[in-house]
C-alpha cells in the first residue's frame, strides 16, 4: 500500500462517527506572514513541518466531508470547497463594493465588512498541499491542488482583494544597480626616443 492509498484508507476510518469540522487547527496559515519562502535551514524545517500539518488538516477535512470523500476522488472543486470553508477563520478585512472604505488600504474607522483569508495565505497553503500530494505518491497530472479551477480562483481572490483593500500584489521588480561610470582612459603618448648621433642634423658651412 503506497502512501497515497494509506491516506485514503485513513480518510475512510470512522466516517460514520465523525463530527462537523468546525474549526481548523492552529497549523493552518491564517496570516500572510507564513507565505514567505524558506531562506535558511531553520526556515526550511518549519516549512516542512507546516506542510505536514497542512496535509494532515486536509485529511481531517476529507474525513469529515459529507458525503465521505477519499483523496483519490478529490478534484479541484473539492479543493475550492476547502478554501471557501477556511474563509470563516480569516483575519483579513475585505471591503465590499458598498463599503465607503472600499479601496482604502488604511480605513479611518471600523466597518462591518467580513473577514477573509488573505490571498497570500491561501496561495502558500495550496503550494504546500500541492507538493505534499506528489511527495505522498500522487501523480502530478492528477494533482487536484494544481487544477486550473484552483489557479483561477486564487487569481480572482488576489485581484478582488487588491481592489477592495487598495493594495497591490504585483511583485516589485528589483532595480538593478547602475554600473559605475566608465573612466575615460587617457591616451598616454609613449615617450619620444632621445636623438641619436647618427640622426643628428648637420649644419652646412657657408664659404665666402
Amino acid at each position: 500500500m503506497n502512501p497515497l492509498q494509506e491516506f485514503d484508507h485513513s480518510s475512510n476510518i470512522n466516517n460514520n462517527n465523525t463530527s462537523n469540522f468546525t474549526s481548523p487547527p492552529s497549523s493552518l496559515p491564517l496570516s500572510p506572514s507564513s507565505s514567505s519562502p524558506p531562506s535558511s535551514s531553520a526556515t526550511l524545517s518549519r516549512y516542512e513541518n507546516q506542510k505536514r500539518r497542512d496535509w494532515n488538516t486536509f485529511g481531517q477535512y476529507l474525513r469529515n466531508h459529507r458525503p465521505p470523500l477519499t483523496l483519490s476522488r478529490c478534484s479541484g472543486a473539492h479543493v475550492l470547497e476547502f478554501l471557501r470553508y477556511l474563509d470563516q477563520f480569516g483575519k483579513t478585512k475585505v471591503h465590499t463594493n458598498m463599503c465607503p472604505f472600499f479601496g482604502y488600504p488604511n480605513p479611518p474607522a471600523p466597518c462591518p465588512c467580513p473577514l477573509r483569508q488573505a490571498w497570500g495565505s491561501l496561495d502558500a497553503l495550496i503550494g504546500r498541499l500541492r507538493a505534499a500530494f506528489e511527495e505522498n505518491g500522487g501523480k502530478p497530472e492528477a494533482n487536484p491542488f494544481g487544477a486550473r479551477a484552483v489557479r483561477l480562483y486564487l487569481r480572482e481572490v488576489r485581484d478582488s482583494q487588491a481592489k477592495a483593500r487598495g493594495i497591490s500584489y504585483e511583485k516589485k521588480k528589483r532595480k538593478r544597480p547602475l554600473p559605475p561610470p566608465q573612466q575615460q582612459q587617457q591616451q598616454v603618448l609613449p615617450p619620444l626616443p632621445p636623438p641619436s648621433s647618427s640622426n643628428s642634423s648637420h649644419v652646412s658651412k657657408v664659404t665666402c
